[in-house]
């Protein structure tokens, strides 16, 4: 029986797998061309499983001869000088050339020697020989590695020139693009501005996951488990949530499998079902969530970015020059939304937005804002949330703690911190049965919607600043248009005033609640 599988390299034979035929088709066609390359894209993105795939295709047309080779278990003395990696990469080649190892590749110990025997082993080739390197993260600071991309440059640029024998092409896996890099030639030299990769070609294949992708696992799930699920809502629901995050997608669909059907002894998924895995994914540890969590916290200005994308209500331009949104898009967690950042996926909004909210509320433990938190408090006699409850004792909260702040009362406060201390109270109410997001990308009004999910029950709240009568009407019809949609009944709206004529007063229009703090 084939699993959906979160580890490792994805194999069709083993494992539900989207067809990503398209994908491949670019990058063959690359290839094919003699390019080289670098896949550079954030942890556990599928980069293994696509130089697997690359192999597995080229392995099929005689022309090819395929060097796959992973920086990950070569430890730290591969790197330690040209004298262990030269004649160890030569071995290493040697082998899949079945060339006969001979004492005279001991004594390749420096980079020209090293392109010379390269150059000379080629020459034995009637094959195109396509060289794929994996994780070349794990040596991407490293000079002798850098000199690497040096010697692979220098040979490129002669083989256009007829003057030497390469490559057919080249293709890097890695987190970073390495054209990035910077050379180094001597110990006592600046670095160059020139990359030793700068031969490479732009890598432009997209290989995240589209909800017509998403279908073609579950549709191979669906026939061989004879599950009768909707496919296209199910995709859908998956995507809404990962935006096509590859690990994300086949962790979902592993926990909907291995964990929500058999505990409920049900065999067709819903779009309910993949809800309920975010929510079990959102209380587990795993190497990417905990990866994410190491790169912010050992990164404080990378922290206050991200935080003030998800907390600030303010729009920030897509800058891609700028140092801090290109980390951030290296390492995956924002996207370009048409020339605006966004965080890249509903998923990793929130855990971070959980991971800071849980840092305050260790910090205010105790205090007004987190000693009202207790779920059991806001709970209808049915368990379903009283989110009325919930909006009026945050009012109370603040009107009691915070109404002779000054924070409070200062313009950046208003603007900043307004959504951050409404999660902090909210959160530890619905941990563990609910979990919130942001729905509607924010406007010139600075308007912050949350959608909180709640067992199966939807709520959202808008959190504003008040500008004016206009933009407050426009704000009530737009709400009314998304409980139409979502098929809600009642929503909530908090403002806040910075003119203190209505301050803390609460009433009910058009069954949207309207809390004034």
């Amino acid at each position: 029986m084939k699993k959906f599988n979160i580890t490792g390299t994805c194999n069709p034979k083993r494992h539900y797998m989207v067809d990503t035929s398209a994908k491949l088709k670019q990058i063959l066609k690359l290839i094919e061309d003699g390019e080289y390359f670098v896949i550079n894209r954030p942890r556990q993105y599928g980069k293994t499983t696509t130089l697997f795939r690359i192999e597995k295709a080229l392995e099929e047309n005689k022309d090819y001869l395929i060097i796959n080779i992973s920086f990950e278990g070569m430890g730290d003395d591969f790197f330690e000088s040209p004298k262990t990696f030269c004649p160890t990469f030569l071995q290493y080649i040697s082998k899949i050339f079945s060339i006969k190892q001979n004492n005279s590749m001991m004594q390749v110990n420096d980079f020209p020697y090293l392109s010379k025997a390269i150059s000379e082993a080629l020459t034995e080739i009637d094959s195109k020989v396509v060289l794929l390197i994996d994780e070349v993260d794990k040596s991407s600071n490293n000079q002798l590695f850098l000199n690497f991309l040096g010697m692979l440059r220098d040979k490129y640029l002669k083989a256009q020139m007829d003057k030497d024998i390469t490559f057919h092409s080249v293709v890097l896996a890695g987190v970073h693009d390495v054209k990035s890099l910077k050379l180094k030639l001597r110990p006592d030299e600046e670095r160059k501005y020139n990359s030793p990769w700068n031969i490479a070609a732009d890598f432009n294949v997209d290989m995240s996951f589209k909800p017509a992708e998403i279908a073609t696992m579950l549709s191979q799930y669906s026939i061989e488990t004879k599950n009768e699920m909707d496919i296209p809502a199910v995709s859908q629901r998956i995507f809404f949530w990962t935006n096509g995050y590859p690990f994300l997608v086949s962790k979902l669909c592993k926990i909907v499998d291995e964990t929500i059907l058999p505990e409920r002894n049900i065999k067709n998924w819903t779009p309910t079902d993949i809800d309920e895995a975010v929510k079990q994914l959102l209380n587990e540890s795993n190497t990417l969530f905990d990866d994410l969590i190491k790169n912010l916290e050992n990164n404080k200005e990378l922290f206050g970015f991200i935080e003030r994308i998800i907390f600030s209500g303010i729009s920030f331009t897509f800058v891609i020059s700028s140092p801090l949104t290109n980390l951030a898009y290296i390492y995956g967690y924002i996207q370009n939304n048409n020339g605006k950042i966004s965080i890249h996926n509903k998923i990793f909004e929130e855990y971070i937005s959980n991971h800071i909210t849980a840092g305050i509320s260790e910090k205010n433990q105790g205090t007004e804002l987190t000693a009202n938190s207790n779920t059991s408090l806001y709970l209808k006699p049915s368990g379903k949330l009283d989110m009325t409850k919930v909006m009026l004792k945050f009012q109370e909260v603040i009107k009691e703690k915070y109404s002779q702040s000054d924070a409070l009362k200062s313009d950046e406060f208003l603007e900043k911190d307004l959504r951050l201390l409404f999660l902090v109270f909210l959160k530890p109410i619905i941990n563990g049965i609910g979990f919130s997001f942001k729905e509607v990308e924010t406007s010139a009004e600075k308007r912050l919607d949350i959608v909180v999910v709640f067992r199966d029950e939807k709520f959202v709240v808008e959190l504003k600043i008040w500008r004016g009568e206009e933009y407050h009407n426009q704000g009530k019809q737009r709400l009314k248009e998304y409980m139409l949609a979502e098929s809600v009944n009642k929503s909530f709206m908090l403002i806040m005033d910075k003119r203190r004529t209505k301050e803390f007063v609460h009433y009910e229009e058009d069954e949207i609640l309207i809390v004034w703090i």
